[in-house]
């Protein structure tokens, strides 16, 4: 790939946010490889904390108007320059090809924030990178177009399986380049493209953050009442994630196991899942902890007995790819039990690194809780096989080579 010769634009759904470290983590890396990024965010922040990554990255961030109708004049003044450009005249007639397939406010708004972005973009900019092939991507092209820049994208889950084949298909072929981070998902785009265009570059771990667990874990059985298993998962609280069977599941496991369960993340079900653990008469064993900074959620990896992960696909079609926070747990020699489906199999393999159950199952996942609550030499085998797998095969530099080809940085190796 030819090398970039100015700053690249990377559009980004939100900034910073807790649920995207691991783009945080690649804009990170990227830099201390050369590139010059300048970061530009749909909406503002909501989280109440941030990661350390973010407090090292250098790169300014552009807001754009999160809703049209907050920063009106702004948008009048975008549109009035972007349409003396000299692909303005491209961009609007893809964009209202588009509007006339998916007659929508926010596809309205996606083009009021590319007119925005490409009134507002330094004159360096040299390209423009999105992360998620839906609003990110959106945005992205039909500024690039206005622009008359190259642009690419980062593909990931819901991006990839909640947008139509006709939408996919134009954006592909419109972009230069996409990667994506799972093998099941680089395979279903390249069948909707030319070859040669889609690459696999899995997010993997930056290792430096997550150094081994410094003491071996205690041998706990569940059968004791003052120090009960602790299990542990990390999510958003949404449908894809499936934590109403993990509840579920966890009010089969046998009173004869003593277990309390953390859940770390925030998320649109969050209340709905606080009245489900209530109405599970289990309400006293979990504990809801919201989201966590990095650090916080470390510790917790490093305290906890067993995580679960009960993924599934969401009626909208939105699925999981290759969830980073199960990389982080094994990280950690923490055993995990997730579900047999997006590209979870990719990381985990069944009873060798991990135990994998059907997704929407809650029996089934009872029972290898269970399972696994009462045997701790088959939790430490399988943490310690799964921290070798993920030291091994899954750290960051593989994927963060094929990106630095991609962009043309020299290097192929990850800065710390």
């Amino acid at each position: 790939m030819p090398a970039v010769t100015g700053p690249v634009a990377f559009v980004l759904k939100g900034y910073p946010r807790l649920s995207e470290t691991f783009i945080a983590q690649e804009i990170r890396a990227l830099e201390g490889l050369g590139l010059d990024i300048r970061i530009v965010s749909l909406r503002h922040p909501t989280d109440p904390a941030t990661h350390p990554v973010h407090r090292e990255i250098r790169a300014p961030v552009l807001y754009l108007p999160e809703y049209l109708y907050q920063e009106p004049m702004r948008v009048l003044r975008g549109w009035r320059t972007a349409r003396r450009m000299p692909g303005y005249r491209a961009a609007r007639r893809a964009w209202l090809r588009d509007l006339a397939r998916d007659l929508t406010p926010n596809r309205v708004r996606r083009f009021g924030q590319a007119v925005v972005l490409a009134a507002e973009a330094p004159d360096t900019i040299a390209r423009l990178h999105a992360h998620f092939m839906h609003t990110p991507g959106s945005v992205a092209r039909y500024a690039a177009m206005t622009l008359c820049l190259p642009f690419s994208m980062s593909a990931h889950a819901k991006d990839i399986w909640t947008i139509p084949t006709w939408e996919k298909e134009e954006k592909l072929e419109a972009a230069d380049w996409t990667v994506t981070c799972t093998a099941g998902h680089c395979a279903h785009l390249a069948s909707l493209t030319e070859p040669g265009k889609v690459a696999l570059s899995y997010h993997g771990l930056n290792l430096d953050r997550f150094a081994p667990r410094p003491r071996p874990r205690a041998a706990k059985d569940g059968r004791d009442a003052f120090n009960p298993i602790v299990i542990l998962s990390v999510g958003r609280a949404v449908e894809k994630k499936g934590y109403d069977i993990l509840l579920r599941a966890l009010a089969r496991v046998p009173n004869t196991v003593h277990w309390r369960f953390i859940h770390v993340g925030g998320g649109a079900l969050a209340t709905t899942l606080h009245g489900l653990a209530k109405d599970l008469h289990i309400g006293d064993h979990v504990d809801f902890r919201g989201a966590l900074a990095q650090e916080s959620v470390l510790e917790l990896y490093r305290k906890a007995d067993l995580f679960v992960l009960a993924s599934r696909v969401a009626k909208s079609g939105d699925r999981d790819g290759l969830p980073n926070v199960l990389m982080e747990a094994q990280s950690q020699g923490l055993a995990c039990i997730a579900t047999d489906t997006a590209a979870i199999p990719e990381l985990i393999l069944d009873r060798e690194t991990g135990r994998l159950v059907p997704p929407d199952h809650p029996q089934a996942l009872a029972d290898v809780i269970t399972e696994l609550s009462q045997d701790p030499a088959i939790r430490a085998q399988l943490g310690a096989a799964g921290e070798r797998r993920v030291r091994e095969q899954f750290g960051m530099d593989a994927g963060l080579a094929v990106l630095a080809e991609h962009f043309g940085l020299r290097h192929r190796t990850a800065a710390a």
